[in-house]
């Protein structure tokens, strides 16, 4: 019998009728299957017990933090091995440190480092079906989270190390789209995707998959399925790059509503003059994406570059702190731009994307600000108030509603 390890996040297990009709489902296929299901906490159990940790304490502890998030899993996992024994079938729940799962010491971003499953494989193999708390683990007997979304990485990680056939996850979508249902009505959900268009789409704004679970997978060639909590279907299989999904020219349409434009104007066109600015950047924690060097004919240069909306203020700050050795003339800011990319593992045999790409945004009077490509991916910088019409044109233009 195959392994599977199948993950529930927050919604699909957020009423006790929800939690039933999921038991229903595991008793039904472990008579075909060992299962290991690995579970989020209920609804907005995790949201909930966040405003109770900020209205204690202005800076939490991040061990007590922690331990008072990780409670969530506990309820759903309590609740599911109920489900389960009251439908005739053993089954046992493990919180993350019970299930052998250990991290390093990152309290609320902690990583995975291993994962101890004899127990587990005892208990499936004496049929039992085996449900985990996902987001969590333990160093050093203190309880550890893996960060937002982190039961993902949980189930990939259970699932890699028990050599699992398949790791299933549940959400409350039918798999992943060629882009945003909501924004664009052609969207259609994609049957076979590789990890590498995975990692981009989940990198740059898909919110279906934690971005770390999905390097897991790839990194120990898991099979990951998404799929619908309580609507049949396939869902979208990722999987190691093969011959039949290179075909696809595009695979999907990505975007992010969460970037901002900062541009240093009048900086000296000399060696180290990037390092100066993105330096200090760098020693406050602030991520940069883009990156464009303007070179003047003055022996100046405009320097630009994308942060996330939340570090805008900060990076702003930063660089008016070291205004004397960045030495510009001013900065010019602005917060209403997205940033929307093509992905596909076809780019590698196909040239011309790009020129495709920037004609369909000229043709809807779009205006690209920055641009940036890698192998199998092609992002541009564009006003926020252009977004649904840009996903929209793109999407129309390489016929992403067509299989």
């Amino acid at each position: 019998m195959n392994i599977i390890v199948k993950k529930f996040g927050g919604t699909s297990v957020s009423s006790a009728s929800k939690i039933k009709n999921i038991a229903k489902k595991i008793v039904e296929e472990s008579s075909q299957n060992r299962i290991v299901v690995v579970l989020s906490a209920m609804g907005k159990t995790t949201d909930h017990l966040v405003s109770l940790a900020q209205k204690c304490s202005k800076n939490p502890d991040p061990k007590d933090y922690d331990l008072l998030v990780s409670s969530g899993e506990q309820v759903s996992i309590s609740l599911l091995s109920m489900a389960i024994k009251e439908l005739g079938r053993d089954s046992v729940a493990y919180t993350g440190w019970q299930a052998g799962i250990k991290t390093n010491n990152a309290h609320t971003s902690a990583r995975i480092t291993q994962i101890s499953t004899d127990k587990i494989k005892k208990d499936l193999k004496n049929h039992r079906i085996v449900v985990v708390a996902g987001f969590q683990g333990v160093n050093n007997g203190s309880i550890t989270t893996l960060g937002r979304g982190g039961s993902d990485t949980s189930a990939v990680a259970i699932a890699a190390a028990l050599n699992a056939h398949e790791c299933q996850i549940f959400t409350d979508v039918e798999g992943v789209y060629t882009t945003d249902p909501r924004l664009c009505n052609k969207a259609r959900k994609v049957d076979k995707m590789t990890y590498e268009e995975m990692l981009e789409m989940s990198g740059l704004g898909s919110k279906v998959l934690q971005l770390r679970s999905v390097e897991f997978a790839s990194k120990y060639n898991v099979p990951v399925r998404v799929m619908h909590a309580h609507v049949a279907g396939s869902g979208t299989l990722i999987k190691k790059e093969e011959r039949s999904v290179e075909d696809a020219l595009i695979t999907g349409i990505a975007f992010a509503k969460d970037e901002s434009e900062i541009m240093i104007r009048g900086v000296q066109d000399s060696p180290g003059i990037a390092a100066s600015i993105l330096g200090p950047i760098g020693d406050a924690d602030i991520e940069v994406d883009m990156i464009v060097q303007n070179v003047g004919s003055d022996g100046l240069a405009d320097f630009t570059f994308t942060v996330s909306r939340k570090d805008f203020n900060k990076a702003i700050q930063v660089i008016e702190k070291n205004k004397k050795n960045m030495n510009y003339n001013d900065v010019s800011a602005t917060k209403n731009i997205v940033k929307v990319s093509l992905i596909g593992v076809g780019m590698r045999s196909h040239a011309g994307i790009a020129g495709q790409m920037f004609s369909c945004l000229a043709r809807k009077k779009i205006n690209i600000r920055m641009i940036s490509t890698s192998e199998i991916k092609i992002s541009v910088v564009i006003d926020q108030k252009n977004l649904e019409n840009a996903v929209k044109a793109l999407h129309n233009e390489f016929k992403l509603e067509r299989k």
